[in-house]
């Protein structure tokens, strides 16, 4: 892991991999299989359903803050590989760069000079001319 790593985020990384892998799944129904055998010896009480109500309960209540961190710590991996891409390619938009932290007010009107761009790059293809060229944004 690298320096800069929270123990959080080591905890985060660990646990997707380990329950992202077959095994993760095959514990998971080995603990279901568990839980269905022991019906019988239990009576099939209250208790004995309590149990699988609760473990599921507080694994899925964690998996979601895992999961979480997971996609958060991807998708920022994922902007920055993005921007840095739009900073090396001559002639792209430098202003694209860190789209993710404008609203949606910004967002929109960016958007709607890209989907304008769209529309007469279809128009020209209906025409049978090329759908290349780097046309200027509004």
């Amino acid at each position: 892991m690298p320096k800069g790593s929270s123990w959080f985020d080591r905890l985060a990384k660990v646990s997707a991999r380990v329950t992202g892998q077959p095994i993760g799944f095959a514990l998971a129904i080995f603990i279901v299989l568990a839980w269905v055998v022991t019906g019988p010896y239990f009576h099939f009480s209250d208790t004995w359903q309590l149990v699988i109500n609760t473990g599921t309960t507080i694994v899925t209540f964690l998996m979601v803050f895992l999961i979480q961190s997971t996609q958060n710590r991807d998708t920022a991996a994922i902007h920055i590989k993005l921007d840095e891409l739009i900073r090396a390619v001559q002639g792209a938009h430098n202003a694209l760069l860190d789209l993710e932290e404008l609203g949606e007010t910004d967002l929109a009107t960016i958007r709607a000079s890209y989907e304008k761009i769209a529309a007469v790059a279809r128009e020209e293809l209906r025409k049978g001319k090329p759908d290349v060229g780097t046309p200027d944004v509004e």
